[in-house]
């Protein structure tokens, strides 16, 4: 009997992945401005990126595939436990070239965003980012948890 740890990203990633083939769409929702009356309440990134989560003895590690996409035009921020990878991807279109058309474009091009709630033993304050060849690596050492302790209970 093959015995699988439990992993909050994992758990997570299922979750959002069901629940794209439900909606058909992404998870992602902006916040409602206020002169748009909510109708962007429910916007889409126009794609998002793939990501690999790894899990390593000491570190979580976060690959994302972001063909294509300038380093300059890549966000990674945290807050409150929340990683944050943002940016877009551009299409580069020669002005000058009049004669050449675009017969067919099936790669998707604009922002993304993608959130990833970090577990209680990352260290938040420690992420590495390195990006490579169209590819956007981080990596998240653990925090050493806290033994846990007996506390004595006086009676007064």
């Amino acid at each position: 009997m093959t015995q699988l740890r439990w992993s909050p990203f994992r758990e997570i990633e299922e979750l959002f992945d069901r629940y794209n083939r439900v909606i058909g769409g992404s998870t992602q929702a902006a916040l409602p401005s206020g002169n748009a009356g909510g109708r962007e309440a429910l916007a889409r990134p126009d794609w998002l990126p793939a990501v690999d989560i790894l899990e390593k003895k000491d570190s979580f590690v976060l690959k994302v595939e972001l063909p294509e996409v300038k380093k300059e035009d890549v966000k990674v921020s945290v807050d409150n436990g929340l990683l944050t990878i943002s940016g877009e991807r551009r299409m580069e279109v020669d002005e000058e070239d009049k004669e050449t058309q675009q017969r067919r474009v099936e790669r998707l091009y604009g922002s993304f965003s993608r959130s990833f709630t970090l577990p209680e033993e990352a260290d938040e304050g420690a992420i590495d980012a390195s990006y490579r060849d169209g590819m956007l690596m981080l990596t998240i050492p653990k925090t050493e948890k806290p033994a846990p302790r007996a506390i004595e209970v006086k009676v007064h």
